[in-house]
């Protein structure tokens, strides 16, 4: 089995004004590739392993990579954060295999000189879903002025036999965050 990309959604949003005007523009990104899941058609498979070490790596260097170049290098990213949906047609934990594994976050936390652990957000979902992605600081993952969640919207995606994997990066703390 290859990762087999259907293909790859680019989310980004610059920030200059929320409730008053930003010293610094805030810009966040999410690049979501939508997958044929690695599991499909197989019915319940008790050893999940042997996938994630194929798919997980890749996945989470690419889109990590890919935000990264978006948002302009290692040192503008500055929090992240990943989110999973499976098709109809797949199992919850298909979309935990994926993501919950250090070999998906360590690629991501090395292209922004990270060390947290990602906050992660994971579901089964129709085609058309909405995807919640919480992120948190890069390397200290409880400073909370860092929270936040961004939802994204993919209208054809993801179909059965498909899972959505997302990574989110900002260039700093949320707007006006206050605690």
């Amino acid at each position: 089995m290859t990762l087999t990309i259907r293909k790859v959604s680019i989310f980004q949003e610059d920030v200059s004004y929320d409730q008053r005007e930003l010293s610094r523009p805030f810009r966040h990104v999410i690049v979501a590739a939508v997958i044929k899941n690695p599991w499909a058609g197989e019915g319940f498979v008790e050893d999940l392993k042997p996938k994630i070490n194929e798919v997980a790596p890749k996945l989470g260097e690419l889109l990590a990579n890919r935000a990264v170049s978006i948002l302009g290098g290692a040192d503008e990213a500055q929090s992240l954060g990943k989110a999973a949906a499976v098709g109809l047609g797949g199992d919850y934990e298909h979309a935990n295999a994926l993501i919950h594994t250090t070999l998906f976050g360590d690629p991501c936390r090395k292209a922004v000189n990270g060390s947290a652990w990602m906050v992660g957000n994971q579901k089964v979902a129709p085609t058309g879903l909405t995807l919640e992605l919480p992120m948190a600081h890069k390397v200290d993952a409880k400073d909370q002025t860092f929270y936040h969640t961004i939802p994204i919207f993919i209208p054809d995606a993801p179909l059965a036999d498909e899972i959505v994997v997302a990574v989110g990066m900002a260039s700093g703390p949320r707007p006006n965050a206050r605690i």
